[in-house]
């Protein structure tokens, strides 16, 4: 099982999680009321105030090469969590966002260090009852209590998301990714939708628009776009599908 820490106020549950795997810790979870210098994935800064849930999980897997498959265990882990607690029913587009009508309710960052003492550590940020955003992602972003009308208990939904994604990490050491794969594709609404995709790069003219219909997700679990009768498989970027 996946033990707890939990702390008021942290600058990033992220950094807190990988400085304590660094010290030799696993199969933990740093657990914030709020953080101050939260981020997403490519380095954005993530809101995460009180009233969120904002946990990052330290695991040792047995196979770092297919790491990428912790990052649709957490989100599938969010999506089973909030059908349990919450009676809410969300989706999941590739890679890592959880939503809720087009509107990002949970984002999942993982990172790995690998070396003698390889560990993955994978971030969870869930908008849970926050009344407000701000005015950067008002547009974009919901929380629980915004869909359903009423405060959640964010340490009800917690212990389901730490739950499940221990059955994962199970699935995981034993090799099992088609399950996960399987479980993830159950929530996702981005396959067989038209999506307009910016590849992933350090520099501006290295990043590549790409237009099609998704139409799978390969074994290494990219995203695999149709575009001008030409399979391309999306390895990292930003997708925006039309719904």
């Amino acid at each position: 099982m996946l033990d707890a820490i939990f702390y008021k106020k942290l600058n990033s549950t992220q950094d807190t999680a990988k400085k304590l795997a660094s010290d030799g810790r696993r199969n933990f979870a740093v657990v914030a009321d709020s953080q101050m210098k939260a981020r997403g994935r490519f380095g954005r800064k993530w809101h995460s105030g009180k009233g969120g849930l904002w946990a990052s999980i330290a695991v040792a897997p047995s196979d770092m090469e297919h790491v990428q498959y912790l990052t649709f265990a957490a989100a599938t882990s969010v999506a089973n969590a909030l059908k349990k607690c919450c009676n809410l029913d969300v989706k999941i587009k590739w890679p890592n966002d959880v939503h809720y009508n087009g509107l990002k309710i949970c984002g999942i960052l993982t990172e790995g260090a690998f070396g003698k003492e390889s560990f993955a550590v994978v971030g969870i940020g869930l908008n849970v009852n926050q009344k407000k955003f701000s005015v950067d992602i008002k547009k974009t972003a919901t929380s629980i209590k915004k869909i359903t009308g009423k405060e959640h208990d964010i340490k009800k939904i917690l212990d389901s998301v730490l739950k499940n994604f221990n059955r994962y990490c199970i699935l995981y050491k034993s090799r099992n990714y088609s399950k996960i794969l399987y479980d993830w594709k159950k929530y996702c609404d981005t396959i067989g939708k038209e999506v307009k995709a910016i590849s992933s790069g350090k520099k501006i003219s290295e990043r590549k628009i790409i237009s099609g219909k998704a139409v799978g997700i390969d074994e290494d679990l990219n995203l695999i776009i149709m575009s001008c009768n030409k399979k391309i498989a999306l390895t990292e970027g930003d997708v925006s599908v039309r719904y």
